[in-house]
C-alpha cells in the first residue's frame, strides 16, 4: 500500500499560533465543538457513578454490605454535566446572535464600497461612494427620528407624572 502524501502547512510562528488560538477561543462554534467530547465524558461519568451508587445501594438493601463503603457522589458528577450543558447552551446562543447580526448587517448594507487600495476586489454589485453616502445619511436620519420619538415619549411620560403629583 502506498502512503498518501498530504500537503503540509508551513509552521506557524508563536505570534500566529497565539492569534489563531485567540480566534478559536472567541468562535462559539469552535468552542462548542471543543466541549462536545467533554460532555460525552461527563455523561459517561454520570452514568458510571449512578451505576456504582445503584449497585452499592442494592447490596446494602439486600444485606450483603454495610454502609461502610465510600462511593462517588452522584450530585457532583451531575453538576459537572449540567455546567457543561450550560456552556454549550451559551455557545449556541452566541453563535445564533452572531448569525442574526451578520444577516442584519447584510440586509441593511448588502453591498461593499470599492476601495482604491484594493481595486481587484471590486464587485459588480458594489455601491458607488455617492450611493453609500446616501444610504448612510438615510440611516442617520432614521436614527435621529428614533431619538426624537424617544425624547418626545419621555417628555410625555415626565409631564404625566408631574400632573399626577399635583
Amino acid at each position: 500500500k502506498a502512503a498518501v502524501l498530504q500537503p503540509q502547512q508551513p509552521p506557524l510562528g508563536p505570534q500566529q499560533q497565539q492569534q489563531q488560538q485567540q480566534q478559536q477561543d472567541f468562535d462559539p462554534v469552535h468552542r462548542f465543538k471543543m466541549l462536545i467530547p467533554q460532555l460525552k465524558e461527563s455523561l459517561q461519568s454520570v452514568m458510571s457513578v449512578a451505576s456504582q451508587n445503584f449497585a452499592h445501594n442494592t447490596s446494602i438493601d439486600n444485606g450483603v454490605k454495610s454502609n461502610d463503603g465510600t462511593v462517588q457522589r452522584f450530585d457532583k458528577s451531575l453538576e459537572e454535566f449540567y455546567a457543561l450543558c450550560d456552556q454549550l447552551e451559551l455557545c449556541l446562543r452566541l453563535a445564533h446572535e452572531c448569525l442574526s447580526q451578520s444577516i442584519d448587517s447584510a440586509k441593511h448594507s448588502p453591498n461593499l464600497v470599492p476601495t482604491a487600495t484594493k481595486p481587484d476586489t471590486v464587485q459588480t454589485e458594489s455601491l458607488s461612494y455617492s450611493q453609500y453616502l446616501s444610504m448612510i445619511k438615510s440611516q442617520i436620519s432614521c436614527a435621529k427620528d428614533i431619538h426624537n420619538a424617544l425624547l418626545e415619549c419621555s417628555k410625555k411620560i415626565a409631564g404625566k407624572t408631574q400632573q399626577a403629583i399635583l
